[in-house]
């Protein structure tokens, strides 16, 4: 689960950027002569990503919304491999409840995922604790 969630991370980070309509660059194009890239390391790209992986990382995109607001917020800033202390700080918690919080939503959307809907009355523990034994990618 989480690694679909790093892949889309992943493929979102690979798509060009959005520009306004109309957008240009009035600056001529600079073209490097082989003296100005003598010792300099090649630029290389990485491949754009392919209408599957677009698909799959819009589905895992979707999977967000099952959650509440701030617990998708840290499963999508988890999937980008954002450190657990800048976490903390923006969502104005513990790095304990923000580990319990990222436990319970990937819980939530195993379960979702297996076809199952937990009650509005379960903990977050026993959530986590039946997810454990339904794992769902």
């Amino acid at each position: 689960m989480q690694d679909r969630l790093e892949l889309a991370a992943d493929v979102f980070a690979q798509m060009p950027a959005v520009k306004p309509q109309g957008y240009f660059n009035a600056w001529p194009e600079y073209f490097h002569s082989f003296a100005d890239q003598v010792g300099q390391e090649p630029q290389m790209r990485r491949p754009r990503p392919s209408p599957r992986q677009i698909t799959e990382a819009e589905e895992a995109m979707l999977w967000l919304r099952w959650l509440e607001k701030d617990d998708a917020r840290l499963l999508w800033l988890r999937a980008n491999r954002t450190p657990w202390k800048p976490i903390c700080w923006e969502l104005g918690i513990s790095r304990a409840t923000a580990n319990r919080r990222w436990q319970y939503g990937i819980a939530i959307i195993v379960w979702r995922l297996n076809g199952r809907t937990p009650s509005q009355k379960r903990s977050i523990s026993s959530v986590v604790a039946a997810a454990r034994g339904h794992t769902a990618s």
